[in-house]
């Protein structure tokens, strides 16, 4: 009786650790299903063996519980990326903005450097104009009042173009103040053929002091 009675023991111990391992296996293959864990990674060989598909490395099945959460994962990670890419495309283009920008204003800064050069240069010129018409003018007052032969003498020792811009400023006083001009006079007393030359160069080119 006494051994007839330890072997229902055993017998019930065997039978509930085949209950846990049951419980175990089939809970792992709960958790498998549920996306929590790999097991039939672990059982392939197993499984295999009974005509069983395992699941392919990396891969989950259609009706995963995970794969909505997946694609809804990618569909952020899609649209990280895009925005990225759009913040790269926008900071390009302002970075090509910005560079016309500053090359616009680098040549408004060269055009507005030129403009000043050409209106120094324009003063200078008027300056140097000013001046030498005041030189000329007061050149031709003091020859007024030398005696016609010393004056001439002055001209002749002169290029044509000083000697014509003198003329002209002589005839010039000589209409505003209403006095004769003594330019005529002084042509004659000068060498004819110098006094042609003359004559047909202040007929020829305009009034001009440069």
């Amino acid at each position: 009786m006494a051994s007839f009675g330890k072997r229902r023991v055993f017998g019930r111990v065997v039978v509930m650790l085949i209950m846990i391992l049951a419980l175990v296996i089939g809970g792992l293959f709960w958790f498998d299903y549920l996306g929590v864990v790999d097991a039939k990674s672990f059982f392939a060989p197993a499984l295999r063996l009974a005509g069983i598909k395992t699941r392919s490395e990396g891969a989950l099945p259609a009706d995963s519980p995970t794969l909505l959460d997946d694609e809804r994962f990618e569909k952020q990670l899609a649209a990280v990326e895009a925005m990225r890419q759009e913040l790269s495309a926008r900071e390009k283009a302002a970075a090509e903005r910005q560079s016309a920008v500053e090359a616009m204003a680098q040549e408004i800064d060269d055009r507005a450097k030129t403009l000043d050069e050409r209106e120094n240069s324009f003063k200078q010129m008027a300056e140097r104009y000013e001046n030498r018409r005041a030189n000329v003018e007061q050149n031709a007052r003091y020859l007024t009042g030398m005696p016609p032969a010393d004056a001439v003498k002055i001209l002749a020792a002169s290029d044509d173009q000083t000697i014509i811009d003198v003329l002209r400023a002589v005839e010039e006083i000589a209409a505003r103040t209403g006095e004769a001009s003594v330019v005529s006079y002084w042509l004659s007393l000068l060498p004819a053929e110098r006094s042609a030359t003359l004559q047909r160069k202040m007929n020829a080119k305009p009034a001009s002091l440069d």
